[in-house]
């Protein structure tokens, strides 16, 4: 190897080892991509999960998990199902933390 190449190797292996990561994404790493569906049947629910914005995510997520393994399906957070889900899921974690 040459002195050249071997200071454009070190040179490589510096930076690798200074560099932080940095977003790729302005949006952050959001586990729903796209807006999501508008409305699922709410006998076909067996999960919700509500996953409020973090450093990596900037939006609130409302995830479906269905019944019958048919999967997960992103709830559009601003639709009107999903506001009424948001609202009873705060109220029974509300009202579980006042029974303690």
């Amino acid at each position: 190897m040459s002195l050249k190449s071997m200071v454009i190797v070190l040179a490589v292996i510096l930076c690798a080892t200074t560099v932080k990561g940095f977003p790729m994404f302005k949006g952050g790493r959001c586990l729903c991509i796209g807006r999501g569906v508008k409305a699922v049947k709410v006998a076909d629910i067996e999960k919700v999960s509500i996953i409020y914005p973090t450093n990596n995510c900037d939006k609130t997520e409302v995830i479906i998990t269905l019944k019958a393994h048919k999967g997960q399906r992103c709830l559009n957070s601003k639709s009107k199902q999903a506001n009424v889900i948001i609202k009873k899921v705060e109220r029974m974690n509300f009202l579980k933390y006042q029974n303690i």
